[in-house]
């Protein structure tokens, strides 16, 4: 079993920053991919960023690369979500997702390839 718990979301402006972290509690050992997804209203869960077990190989959407940096802590058993630049657009509820994975060099961008999903936490973005 694993649980995750979200946590960093707010109501910010154009142009500001913001954390999410994502905490992972599990009974089992082993690596997994990680990833961030949000939902903005009316719309479907689009997909934001993704890294690998070790962390040295991430992904991230056309519309956040450059503004958004995914890390992980495995020490801590948390992953981030780094959100700068953040505008109107980037409105939303923001969930954070793991799959276990043998492959730790594996990380994925469809949300029907992760098993384990976080509360989501609200991202307001004002103009």
């Amino acid at each position: 079993q694993v649980q995750l718990v979200e946590s960093g979301g707010g109501m910010v402006q154009t142009g500001d920053s913001l954390r999410l972290s994502c905490a992972v509690f599990r009974r089992t050992f082993g690596g997994y991919a990680m990833g961030w997804f949000r939902q903005a209203p009316r719309k479907e869960r689009e997909f934001v960023a993704a890294i690998n077990w070790s962390g040295q190989i991430s992904y991230y959407s056309p519309s956040v690369k450059g503004r958004f940096t995914i890390s992980t802590d495995n020490a801590k058993n948390t992953f981030y979500l780094q959100m700068s630049s953040l505008k109107p657009e980037d409105t939303g509820v923001y969930y954070c997702a793991v799959e276990p994975t043998p492959y730790t060099e594996f990380y994925f961008d469809a949300a029907a390839r992760y098993t384990y999903w976080g509360q989501g936490t609200q991202v307001t973005v004002s103009s």
